[in-house]
């Protein structure tokens, strides 16, 4: 509650980070209570696994016969995924990988034709982008560990996340353009994380471009040879985790709420969060150990 308390200011009381979106109500069952992990028939695999420890919870996507499309079934599982006890202490940072050569291809273009219809393609496309905004608004740091080809909605969740490390092996592109599909809301992530002109190089022709490109134009933030990828993540990732969940959640809103004002606002937001910040428990406590040489005793 102490991160609750904290991010008051911003417009942050209890759960409801998880309802800023423009689409109300949202879709039946999304996130009503006890709905975090939506039940699936037996016989139907779920798209994505996930398990935690240690504070650290890994979402897999695990479709990769499809290419770890994101169909309207593996968007709703990542949903549940991420909503998965989104508030609980013991969660610090989320990983979200995927088995096999490509991260994700996108969406699955056998939902978009027109036998499925206007309904249907409009749920997608809400799903997709209710998912990219649970990403930025989730109160812990979302890594996304890319170790291949991300393309179009693919590339864009890679976009949407706090973190990004890849392999010396992935790619990236917004192919939309090609099969007569342009990449519109892939584009609003891609814009927000590369220079415009990259983006729309990247939107306008559809061609990929290397990791080492990505991370020089700030899609991603790191890359490193194959084989040092999980290692290197999961170091991120357990960093993070060792340090307060109330301290990263405040300053995570804190960092989304000024980005997009004016310099003055802008200070003005981050000049409050540091009050904000100070009255938490673990603001007083990592100062006091601070003074006092020794480790702080996070509230978790």
């Amino acid at each position: 509650m102490a991160m609750v308390a904290g991010c008051r200011a911003f417009g942050v009381q209890g759960t409801s980070w998880l309802w800023r979106s423009r689409w109300a109500p949202f879709s039946a069952g999304f996130c009503s209570p006890g709905s975090a992990v939506t039940a699936r028939p037996e016989s139907e695999p779920r798209p994505t696994s996930m398990r935690q420890q240690d504070g650290i919870r890994n979402i897999v996507l695990s479709n990769p016969k499809k290419r770890n499309a994101l169909s309207l079934a593996m968007l709703k599982s990542l949903r549940s995924d991420i909503l998965h006890e989104a508030e609980s202490k013991d969660l610090k940072v989320i990983i979200i990988a995927a088995e096999g050569p490509v991260f994700s291809s996108g969406h699955d273009l056998k939902e978009l034709t027109d036998a499925q219809g206007r309904d249907y393609h409009t749920e997608v496309f809400q799903t997709c982008s209710e998912v990219m905004m649970l990403i930025r608004n989730h109160p812990v740091p979302i890594i996304a560990m890319v170790n291949g080809l991300a393309t179009a909605a693919g590339c864009q969740l890679v976009a949407s996340c706090d973190i990004a490390v890849a392999s010396d092996k992935s790619s990236f592109a917004t192919p939309g353009v090609n099969v007569g599909l342009f990449c519109s809301t892939p584009a609003v992530a891609l814009g927000r994380a590369v220079p415009r002109k990259v983006a729309l190089e990247m939107l306008f022709t559809g061609e990929p471009i290397s990791a080492q490109e990505a991370v020089r134009h700030g899609l991603i933030s790191k890359v490193v040879p194959e084989e040092q990828l999980e290692e290197e993540t999961v170091r991120i990732a357990k960093k993070i985790a060792s340090l307060s969940r109330p301290v990263v959640a405040l300053g995570k809103a804190t960092f989304y709420k000024q980005l997009p004002q004016d310099l003055r606002t802008a200070y003005y937001l981050a000049s409050q969060a540091m009050v904000d910040n100070l009255a938490l428990q673990d603001g007083q406590e990592g100062i006091e150990a601070f003074i006092q040489k020794r480790k702080p005793i996070w509230s978790h």
